[in-house]
């Protein structure tokens, strides 16, 4: 499932972002990438203990929580800490995977191993700010182009072939992360998120309608079926 979700980020905290991040210390993308990934990218990223990609990491999630579209589509039981990455002028990440398992080293003690079910970028740029640097997804439907407006999210199974094309004016510059699903199975997400759509629709257009408790029922019964936990 391939959904973009709209206002993840309010203006005001946009701005917040890319004030902060104008002071940022970017590294070379490759501290992050794998043996067959480094082959195909090319771009800068906050380093993962930077104590600014902490900070503004921190309020990724504090949006993502408020954001019911979000938990409803990915079913999240652990997401990794937000990364932030910028491609200026000539930089591309070619098609390419992502690792199946990234190991969250932020936490004391051992590093907590995620799988990566799904894959989320947050724009932080409008596209009028950049030329190039869409994210091309391939799923059942072909390729999908991604260009979307500051502080808007879209999200992807994690399994999906995918790349950012050439910037060719001005800086790109996103947040990333990847969520460990109650699912693994991106084609019961996508049902359960469908009938949590009907559900939402049904209680607003009629609210004290019978078949309410019965398609609740069945909601929470396929998830308790379904779930890996």
């Amino acid at each position: 499932m391939l959904l973009r979700i709209p206002n993840v980020l309010t203006r005001e905290e946009v701005l917040h972002f890319r004030e902060r991040l104008s002071q940022a210390t970017w590294v070379d993308g490759l501290v992050t990438t794998g043996h067959q990934s480094a082959k195909a990218k090319d771009n800068l990223q906050l380093h993962e203990q930077d104590p600014l990609a902490h900070e503004l990491g921190t309020l990724v999630l504090q949006a993502l929580e408020r954001n019911s579209t979000f938990f409803s589509a990915a079913l999240p039981l652990r997401i990794y800490p937000p990364m932030f990455n910028c491609y200026r002028e000539g930089q591309t990440f070619g098609y390419h995977v992502d690792n199946a398992i990234r190991y969250d080293r932020t936490r004391q003690g051992l590093p907590q191993a995620i799988r990566t079910d799904v894959s989320s970028t947050l724009f932080l740029c409008d596209p009028d700010e950049y030329d190039g640097g869409e994210l091309v997804i391939e799923d059942t439907y072909g390729n999908q182009r991604v260009k979307l407006p500051a502080g808007d999210l879209v999200l992807y199974p994690s399994t999906s072939l995918h790349k950012v094309t050439p910037v060719t004016r001005g800086a790109r510059i996103a947040s990333f992360f990847w969520s460990q699903s109650l699912l693994r199975d991106d084609s019961q997400r996508r049902t359960l998120f469908e009938l949590d759509l009907s559900i939402r629709s049904l209680t607003q257009e009629v609210p004290d309608h019978p078949a309410l408790v019965q398609l609740t029922g069945v909601y929470h019964n396929l998830l308790r079926q379904w779930s890996n936990v």
